[in-house]
């Protein structure tokens, strides 16, 4: 076993995989000390056989495996892709198509939510998958063999798991269901982080309206900083020193110095003085340019309707032997709970037909949930 360092030989491996139906695909990368994904290896596999590349090769040019990642005569299979997927696309520019994600495909076939790549493995393709070597440090070389090994079996198991997985969508007709989610990880905006939007994230810690104007200019600062640096955003200011400046609202550098969680000498330096001048450009945005914050959660006029929610939702996935996840998020339900046109995915598509409907019925009242031989069932 080894790994293909020179792009006359990936390009030769992605050409006869290329031949094939379906192409099974994971990576290895690293993020601890970095803002952006290393990417440190690429495993590939068809019916056939199975490759390993290393992109830190100096004499590897990535295009071939990029190119097979577009070539739309051949399906790229991953397992939980949103991360790798995020990776191709930083790095190529590009992001495969056709695409098939068995993480999502379980969910749809009643494997439950966010269902492991080792439970899938032992239950479709009767195989043990070694953990010893997930947390490796991939980028060093040369690898060795158990990594080798570990990381051959992520993508050759994933044949198994893909054509279990394709045969039980087949049966029951729910490929679309599939097919909507891919859409999702197959648009670039999905991978776009806007250091604008970095606020979303942490905007469930506001306590008033009047600190919001601060948390989004100093996460998208914190989130300008991270992406230049290529360094995590915890490096630049912790959450709970952010969220200490945003609730505050230091103007001055001896205010700033009296926040216990904000780092020592962190007031004269750099970033204290851009953090105080993010402050001034909060003051300065007019009330009725920002945008709305969610309503407040468990009011006791939707805190029961959202609690019949879940049972309902529950009852739903049990009866349609799906997970719960892949129909309404909790987010979904709670703003169901509090508006009937409320745009979310459980009220378009096939959620609606499946779960949305249902939800406005008990809502409305015209449907019910009854508890049969110990079960809820809908009525």
């Amino acid at each position: 076993m080894h790994l293909i360092s020179d792009t006359a030989a990936l390009s030769a491996a992605c050409d006869r995989l290329a031949t094939h139906p379906f192409v099974t695909v994971d990576t290895e990368f690293l993020r601890e000390t970095t803002y952006y994904p290393k990417l440190c290896l690429i495993q590939l596999a068809s019916p056939d056989e199975a490759v390993l590349v290393d992109p830190l090769s100096p004499d590897l040019d990535l295009a071939p495996f990029f190119g097979l990642m577009v070539n739309d005569a051949v399906v790229k299979v991953f397992h939980a892709a949103r991360q790798d997927l995020e990776i191709v696309w930083l790095l190529g520019r590009v992001l495969p198509t056709p695409l098939f994600d068995t993480q999502v495909a379980a969910m749809v076939c009643g494997y439950g939510d966010s269902v492991g790549y080792e439970q899938l493995a032992n239950d479709l393709a009767k195989a043990r998958i070694d953990k010893s070597s997930r947390f490796t440090d991939w980028s060093r070389r040369p690898l060795n063999e158990a990594q080798l090994v570990y990381a051959e079996a992520d993508v050759t198991h994933l044949r198994d798991i893909y054509l279990a997985l394709k045969a039980d969508l087949d049966a029951s007709g729910r490929e679309s269901w599939v097919a909507e989610e891919m859409s999702v990880l197959t648009s670039p905006g999905t991978y776009e982080v806007k250091p604008e939007n970095a606020w979303l994230r942490l905007k469930g810690r506001i306590r008033k309206p009047r600190e919001l104007p601060n948390l989004m200019e100093i996460a998208a600062w914190r989130e300008r900083e991270a992406q230049t640096r290529d360094v995590p955003r915890q490096r630049v200011l912790k959450d709970d020193a952010l969220m200490d400046i945003v609730q505050r609202g230091p103007r001055s550098v001896e205010a700033l110095a009296e926040l216990r969680s904000v780092p020592n000498g962190f007031e004269r330096s750099r970033n204290g003085a851009e953090v105080l001048a993010a402050i001034e450009r909060a003051a300065a945005i007019d009330p009725k340019t920002l945008p709305r914050l969610e309503r407040e959660r468990g009011r006791p006029t939707s805190a029961a309707v959202l609690d019949l929610l879940k049972v309902l939702l529950k009852a739903v996935a049990d009866a349609e032997r799906v997970a719960p996840k892949i129909i309404a998020s909790t987010d979904d339900l709670e703003a169901i709970a509090s508006d009937d046109l409320a745009e979310v995915p459980a009220l378009q598509g096939w959620r609606r037909s499946v779960f949305g409907e249902k939800a406005l019925a008990l809502k409305d009242g015209s449907l019910s949930l009854r508890i049969q031989r110990g079960r809820v069932v809908v009525a």
